[in-house]
């Protein structure tokens, strides 16, 4: 990714997320969950903005579901999806975009692979369960409570 647009990105990203409010009825999107040997979660920090969250990313034209997520895993990640990947649930946004929905996936089976490397992520590395990174969105923390530390589950990827 071009110095230019690493500067301009704050301003871009906003930007494009609204127009994609208007010229889409709905937005779906995709997150998948990928652990090592270890147990050890994979996360993903961006360039243009703040936390660490699980790779994921929009559906595009054309695409399923299980494609974005395959694509967004070894872009953003390194992690090339082996076989099928499970649905844990689907999420609404919430009141900030109403019309967006997450989908969040568990790939239980991967391998490494190349990133994309277009300077969209900062930083990716596997994490603990109790040893996560400082600056873990809130809604990655509250669906992994809900995977592993059985908390009830949400009908919302952010808290209403």
């Amino acid at each position: 990714m071009s110095r230019l647009r690493l500067a301009l990105e704050p301003v871009l990203t906003p930007l494009f997320r609204t127009w994609w409010r208007f010229s889409r009825g709905m937005t779906l999107g995709v997150r998948g969950v990928a652990l090592d040997q270890q147990g050890r979660v994979l996360l993903v920090r961006h360039t243009y903005v703040a936390g660490w969250f699980f790779p994921g990313g929009g559906v595009e034209h054309g695409e399923t579901a299980h494609t974005a997520l395959a694509r967004e895993m070894a872009e953003e990640a390194g992690v090339e999806v082996d076989g099928a990947s499970e649905l844990v649930g689907v999420f609404a946004q919430g009141p900030a975009f109403p019309n967006d929905h997450v989908l969040l996936f568990r790939v239980p089976a991967w391998r490494p692979c190349p990133t994309a490397n277009d300077g969209e992520i900062a930083e990716r590395g596997f994490f603990a369960l109790d040893a996560l990174p400082d600056g873990v969105s809130a809604s990655t923390r509250a669906r992994l409570d809900e995977m592993f530390a059985g908390a009830p589950p949400s009908a919302y990827w952010a808290r209403r």
